[in-house]
């Protein structure tokens, strides 16, 4: 590991707290209490009411890494107990550490779509103590989908012709534009989710995995990491390959060779 600061977050379950627009979180649907006639019942006992349509067709799998918006409401009292909304990032984890109610009602969405969702209690904290009880309510926006970090991307083995190279040798791809507008500096303190492989396909750490992005130093990191996280800007995710010299230089007990991250710059504190 190349550095030992963690981020926390609220919703994992064991759901993890981690744009899209949505009203605001501080008020609570009028429709808390009692669903709507048109919401659709499942044999689970979970309810569901598509507030606005996605833009894709696929749905995600059970193992997926999913990207979403959330606020969460008492029914009984309309109390909000978490929202990414609020904090104003997103929040990513993988599907299968969600609550059960989560994971059912996020498998029925396709990326765009939000969905409230009437979550009972045996599908949501089950009287687990500090926890809300009785039936929670979700608003949940899916931004994206994608798959575990378990597979490794198909060009792992080495940087493809329409990678871009530093003078250094660091070679990186931009997967997904970012929102801001400002690279941090070598010294910024950063929050992160990334995914680290070695070129035979082995993945060997992930923050995605644990449903927990990190806090660190980007002077305290890896020089490829120093080098690449200050090209970024938040929101991006890109993807980095970083010779050996520019990663653990043969250190006992690192991986070995070149390496290749995936990187999301979650935000620039």
């Amino acid at each position: 590991m190349f550095t030992r600061v963690f981020a926390t977050g609220l919703l994992l379950i064991a759901l993890t707290s981690g744009a899209g627009a949505q009203v605001s979180p501080y008020t609570p649907p009028s429709d808390l209490a009692a669903p709507p006639a048109d919401a659709a019942k499942a044999p689970s006992g979970l309810i569901s009411r598509v507030l606005t349509p996605g833009t894709g067709t696929q749905k995600p799998a059970p193992a997926d890494i999913v990207t979403v918006h959330y606020t969460g409401w008492v029914a009984s009292d309309g109390r909000m107990f978490d929202s990414s909304i609020a904090r104003g990032t997103p929040s990513t984890f993988p599907l299968n550490k969600s609550l059960p109610g989560w994971r059912e009602c996020v498998q029925l969405m396709t990326v765009g779509e939000k969905r409230r969702c009437w979550v009972p209690e045996m599908l949501a904290y089950k009287g687990q103590a500090g926890k809300p009880t009785g039936t929670v309510v979700f608003d949940i926006e899916l931004l994206e989908a994608r798959p575990s970090p378990t597979v490794a991307p198909s060009d792992v083995k080495g940087p493809p012709d329409d990678a871009k190279k530093t003078s250094t040798g660091l070679a990186y791809k931009v997967l997904r534009p970012g929102t801001g507008a400002r690279n941090p500096a070598a010294w910024s303190r950063v929050i992160v989710h990334y995914t680290g492989w070695t070129t035979d396909g082995k993945m060997f750490d992930s923050s995605v995995l644990r449903g927990q992005p990190i806090t660190m130093d980007l002077n305290s990191v890896i020089p490829g990491w120093t080098e690449g996280v200050a090209l970024m800007v938040e929101g991006e995710r890109t993807r980095f390959w970083i010779p050996e010299n520019l990663a653990y230089k043969g250190e006992t007990g690192q991986p070995k060779g070149m390496l290749v991250f995936d990187i999301e710059l979650v935000k620039i504190q």
